[in-house]
């Protein structure tokens, strides 16, 4: 396949993805770490040979084969796909487990990574750049020791129950306000909760 074909195929997966799993052009940036001008090049088509760093961090972010978002067409797949199947669900999106304890040291990793050195859960919906937290202390009248929350990694303008980490404490908490205290680090929008009580 050439480069121009390549690229084309990148363009059209991204401006699929992004709007298949309801993200925006700002949170693809804000969460791989990309420059608004990169994916706007990209986009507009002005760059011809992506740099390979960069399609590692966009799919990434969407959770999707390196090797296939610049040679399969994942909208006409995703439709195949599930069309074949009898109720139309997808597959289950592979999300890392990381202990409560690992869990501020793993946030600059990305998540392919994080998938080859932690177990992993499975989350059944539409979602991309998902953790799940192994609690090992109690959420104080929320969570137990042992629950598993899986998390949207990440800053997020919209609603919804956020997990977030205060460094002077050492604790995690559960809060629907935006922090905005220094000491106060927000790991991403809780998406899932699954109890393992004692």
């Amino acid at each position: 396949m050439h480069k121009k074909d390549k690229t084309e195929k990148l363009k059209s997966n991204i401006k699929y993805l992004i709007k298949s799993r309801g993200e925006t052009r700002l949170s693809l940036c804000n969460a791989s770490g990309l420059t608004r001008t990169t994916i706007y090049n990209i986009l507009e088509g002005r760059v011809v040979n992506v740099q390979q760093s960069t399609i590692r961090k966009i799919s990434d972010f969407f959770g999707v084969s390196y090797k296939e978002i610049e040679t399969v067409d994942f909208e006409e797949r995703e439709i195949i796909e599930s069309s074949a199947t009898p109720d139309g669900n997808m597959n289950p999106a592979a999300v890392p487990i990381i202990r409560e304890s690992l869990l501020i040291q793993s946030l600059d990793k990305k998540i392919g990574e994080l998938a080859t050195i932690h177990s992993l859960t499975y989350y059944f919906g539409t979602a991309c750049n998902l953790i799940g937290v192994l609690l090992e202390n109690d959420i104080c009248g929320v969570n137990e020791a042992g629950d598993l929350l899986i998390v949207k990694k990440g800053l997020s303008n919209g609603d919804g129950d956020k997990l977030v980490y205060d460094t002077i404490t050492k604790k995690l908490a559960i809060t629907t306000n935006d922090p905005d205290k220094d000491s106060i680090t927000t790991i991403g929008v809780l998406i899932e909760e699954r109890f393992y009580g004692k």
